[in-house]
């Protein structure tokens, strides 16, 4: 055993001091190295991609790699480096137990504009927000030692759960950062979950198949849960999948969450279809997608929390969105199984981290006004947080018309980027959309004018083919 040990040991001495070099110094693949941090967890090579192929930089730049903390960290300088550092949050991972870093979707164009970049694989996997605003404010400083470099000035970006953590990021470090970019973001914290528990609860409702919610699922609980879920289905006419032929039931099961997530607007139908044509993820994975999200599978926990962060005790369930409430609304909401949660967001950095709605800096967010696993509804939670802690000024979103999760063009994000970081330099508050105005997002034409790109799945009224002078051309 002590052997053993000492050879473990060797190789992760060895790797830490290959990995704290210059990244084209690695010729070969290491083999992940158990994690200093966290036991169980290993790290995969930084100086690799997940596929084999060596992580190289591009023309004109410098990489680094390492290991810091139990988490892999990857730099990248370009020669004509503007002094300025983007840190990139990725998002989930699933529960493996073997951390790897990658590379932000917009790197070339970060170095194509002289700006540094850093990302780290967190020492965690799973929905661990807090993990993720740990390690990547530490890039910070490892950028500082390991370059010798000092940034003038730091923008913080992620997508999905990245986004959550940038925007817990820039609330607990608020002189860290000079902006911020989050897309397709869990901007609400909780609410993502609130939104797995009402898709659930209101199906079930609607298909009269009677549900519980277990603050401690019993070891068979799953199995209950597909039962259950088979009799969901034909009742809404949906099949795993398969495109959705919905019932009665289903059209309203369809309604109900259109104004859960954000209310009415163009492309819904598709992007219901969509995510109801989808299966879900391991270990539910032969199930539509929203029935492996439901949160008594976990205890409403999110698998992190200490407790149940879900709640529908004061939810009103509606099929329109309007002041008076149809027969069907009554009905759903005298039936639908209601849940009280037993634990909040976390103020700190534990649990699930609460996003406050307070930034200091500017902030510009994208989101596909299809998306279902983290709904366009995040988006205006964030913005009605902001506006009742007096930074509305601070926050400008864009809608995107498509349906997927993060599904957005290089043009799209360079433009996000490019006016965000003028944004900072100027102070001239960038064109946004009126996500929280109930008649814009109805509109035909909402989204269209920060959309750049076609995406077969979106189907909805073309887009005007004018468009105004200081806005992208825009496609339905």
């Amino acid at each position: 055993m002590r052997r053993k040990c000492t050879a473990v040991l060797a190789v992760v001495l060895a790797l830490v001091t290959v990995l704290s070099a210059p990244a084209s110094a690695a010729t070969t693949c290491a083999a992940p190295v158990p994690s200093t941090t966290h036991a169980g967890y290993t790290v995969f090579d930084p100086a690799c991609n997940v596929d084999g192929t060596a992580f190289t930089a591009l023309a004109g730049a410098r990489v680094w790699t390492g290991i810091r903390g139990g988490a892999g960290y990857r730099i990248e300088v370009p020669r004509n480096w503007n002094g300025r550092l983007v840190v990139w949050a990725h998002g989930y991972r699933g529960t493996g137990t073997t951390v790897y870093v990658d590379d932000p979707d917009l790197r070339a164009f970060y170095v194509q504009q002289g700006y540094a970049w850093t990302a780290s694989s967190y020492a965690t996997n799973g929905y661990d927000v807090g993990q993720g605003v740990r390690d990547s404010y530490a890039l910070i400083d490892v950028f500082r030692q390991v370059t010798g470099r000092v940034a003038s000035s730091v923008i913080m970006s992620g997508k999905s759960m990245g986004g959550h953590v940038t925007a817990v990021a820039v609330e607990e470090y608020p002189r860290a950062f000079a902006g911020a970019m989050p897309y397709c973001g869990v901007l609400a914290d909780t609410s993502l979950y609130d939104w797995f528990l009402d898709a659930n609860v209101t199906a079930a409702a609607l298909a009269d198949v009677k549900i519980d919610f277990p603050l401690v699922p019993p070891a068979d609980y799953q199995t209950t849960w597909r039962e259950q879920v088979s009799r969901i289905l034909p009742a809404l006419g949906l099949t795993a999948g398969a495109p959705p032929a919905l019932t009665p039931a289903g059209r309203i099961w369809s309604e109900v969450a259109e104004q859960r997530t954000g209310g009415e607007r163009p492309g819904f139908d598709a992007a219901f279809a969509y995510w109801n044509t989808a299966t879900s993820l391991d270990p539910l994975a032969d199930l539509p997608f929203l029935f492996g999200l439901y949160p008594g599978l976990t205890g409403g926990t999110g698998s992190i929390a200490p407790g149940n962060v879900t709640d529908n005790q004061d939810t009103w369930y509606s099929t329109s969105g309007g002041r008076l409430p149809t027969i069907a609304d009554l009905k759903l909401n005298a039936e639908v199984l209601r849940v009280r949660r037993t634990a909040t967001a976390d103020p700190g950095l534990s649990g699930i981290p609460a996003v406050d709605g307070r930034p200091s800096v500017p902030v510009l967010s994208l989101h596909d006004i299809g998306d279902l696993f983290v709904p366009f509804s995040m988006e205006q939670e964030y913005a009605a947080r902001a506006a009742r802690n007096g930074r509305a000024n601070l926050f400008v979103s864009r809608a995107i018309r498509g349906v997927g999760h993060c599904d957005f063009t290089q043009p799209e994000l360079q433009q996000a980027f490019t006016d965000l970081t003028g944004w900072i330099r100027t102070g001239h508050r960038p064109a946004g959309d009126a996500i929280q105005d109930r008649r814009t997002v109805a509109s035909a034409s909402f989204g269209c004018r920060f959309t750049i790109g076609v995406r077969p799945e979106f189907t909805a009224p073309t887009c005007p083919v004018t468009t105004p002078p200081h806005s992208p051309r825009n496609h339905g």
